[in-house]
């Protein structure tokens, strides 16, 4: 009575791990076809504009302390 067709739930437990592994390898390909076609930044560019003040040695700041 030992026969692997009566053992029902070896089979489900084979069919399960064999689910899991094949819903992972389906995942890593996907992971590794997407990045290979769209890279992804992991900070995003920004411009910062920063006012430049230019200070000559005649400024009026300058010219009292002298």
């Amino acid at each position: 009575m030992s026969n692997w067709t009566s053992l029902w739930y070896v089979w489900l437990l084979l069919l399960t791990v064999f689910l899991l592994l094949l819903c992972g390898v389906t995942a890593s390909f996907i992971k590794f076809c997407c990045q290979k076609k769209f890279p992804v930044e992991t900070f995003p560019r920004h411009s910062y504009d920063s006012p430049a003040i230019a200070l000559d040695g005649d400024s009026t700041a300058h010219s009292t302390a002298h």
